[in-house]
């Protein structure tokens, strides 16, 4: 019976990885302005959106339904440019004891970007699926943000 697992996808990006980053690293209220799967953030506890004591509520739609959960910040890793993020309450745990999502931007060098997005979930009993539309869920908002991020930039010049 396994009950733990690992999901992960990258997909290429045109933002600049330091760009794409900083929304995930310090801009994450702007969110939801950036894609529309996102239908509401607000800061549940604390008082900044970045803090790993801070509690985030999301609502957000995923196969077309709307889902609400909480986050908290577990990790940012500027350097790296990485960040991990626990995902609890509402629908979640009515599937998974453990829920994380990691992003990675990377820049490949060579002028691209790439953003990595893993899924690790602990799920409550045998009968639960693993959470496949998280990840077209996340393929389609990074595919949203890098478009719009694209579009600022174009603007700003």
């Amino acid at each position: 019976m396994v009950l733990a697992g690992k999901l992960m996808t990258e997909l290429g990006i045109k933002t600049p990885a330091d760009r794409f980053f900083k929304l995930f690293a310090s801009e994450l209220h702007e969110v939801q302005k950036h894609c529309e799967r996102v239908h509401h953030t607000k800061l549940h506890e604390g008082e900044d959106w970045h803090h790993t004591d801070s509690v985030k509520h999301w609502t957000y739609v995923i196969d077309g339904k709307v889902h609400t959960c909480h986050e908290k910040v577990e990790e940012i890793d500027e350097k790296n440019k990485k960040g991990t993020y626990k995902l609890f309450g509402g629908d979640i745990d009515e599937h998974y004891k453990d829920f994380k999502l990691i992003i990675e931007v990377i820049d490949k060098g060579d002028g691209t970007s790439a953003v990595k997005w893993t899924v690790e979930y602990v799920k409550i009993n045998e009968d639960i699926d693993p959470p496949n539309g998280w990840m077209d869920y996340l393929c389609k908002c990074t595919r949203d943000i890098d478009a719009h991020l694209v579009k600022q930039a174009k603007v700003a010049i």
